[in-house]
């Protein structure tokens, strides 16, 4: 039964996002969750602690577009406290540039909160379109 309830709380942060809208995600991150974005471009870090999470990687992702970015998910696997997701983002930043990710994420739910996610995406179209992520930011996290 924890894989059906993890995917079933990841499916809910995807309907939110492709809904532009709800809490899903906020509400059930653990206080001491980690999101690694992976690879070995300047985006590639781990943000550990809710606040990296949700001020230092979202909160300069969220500041390059003028809507609250979207991405629709279409593949859940779900196995024990694992879910993994394919998904693609349907976004416009600021300056009018598309930003059409694809995404591979593995997401790990424990006690029903969100305690890990590592990113697997196209760093080429990140560094492209949306530019190098600000060190500062990545400085701020770790304090």
């Amino acid at each position: 039964m924890i894989a059906a309830d993890n995917k079933k709380l990841v499916q809910q942060v995807y309907t939110d996002s492709a809904n532009r809208s709800g809490t899903t995600f906020a509400d059930n991150l653990a206080e001491d969750a980690v999101w690694i974005v992976t690879g070995q471009y300047s985006w590639s870090h781990a943000f550990r602690g809710r606040d990296a999470i949700q001020n230092g990687l979202m909160g300069h992702f969220r500041s390059l577009f003028e809507t609250r970015p979207r991405t629709v998910a279409f593949n859940f696997i779900a196995e024990g406290d694992h879910v993994v997701v394919e998904a693609r983002g349907d976004n416009v930043t600021r300056e009018g540039l598309r930003y059409d990710q694809q995404y591979c994420m593995v997401w790990r739910i424990e006690g029903g909160r969100i305690k890990e996610i590592k990113e697997y995406c196209d760093s080429a179209l990140v560094e492209r379109v949306l530019g190098p992520f600000p060190e500062e930011r990545k400085l701020a996290a770790a304090e």
